[in-house]
């Protein structure tokens, strides 16, 4: 037999050499850290682009729902509503919508002399705008133009 196969396992390993200890070294959880911050830094700014996007496309459903309400009651009425307040009494709007971009109902109303037909009696509220100064990222417009 050998002589290695005769010794006890602790005197081997003095003999080999001090085995190193099982686990990770700090360089490699160093690496590992490091790509998953650079990893979690994309899926932030993902979301955060989604995030504006959803809230766009939500700005756009609500003055698109608000301007129709504000057509067909001109249209029903011959005349325009007084405010954003009266399509909703009216029964043209459940709720009046939340502004996606301000969290509120400070939507600004646009009232022109412009009469949509020559039944019309009265002019009023033609359009609304979102009451935010901010710009979209992704074409440069202010919401309050949209």
């Amino acid at each position: 037999m050998h002589l290695c196969n005769r010794l006890p396992r602790r005197l081997l390993q003095k003999v080999r050499g001090k085995r190193r200890p099982p686990g990770f070294t700090v360089i490699e959880l160093m690496i590992v850290m490091a790509i998953i911050a650079i990893l979690v830094g994309m899926a932030a700014l993902n979301y955060q682009k989604t995030l504006i996007k959803s809230k766009e496309a939500v700005l756009k459903t609500d003055l698109k729902t608000m301007r129709d309400a504000i057509d067909n009651f001109t249209l029903d009425k011959q005349a325009a509503p007084q405010s954003v307040d009266d399509l909703q009494q009216a029964g043209y709007l459940r709720a009046v919508p939340i502004d996606p971009m301000t969290h509120a109902k400070d939507w600004v109303p646009q009232f022109d002399s412009v009469v949509l037909s020559p039944d019309q009696s009265s002019t009023g509220l033609v359009d609304v705008h979102s009451n935010s100064p901010n710009k979209s990222p992704f074409d440069g417009t202010p919401y309050n133009e949209w």
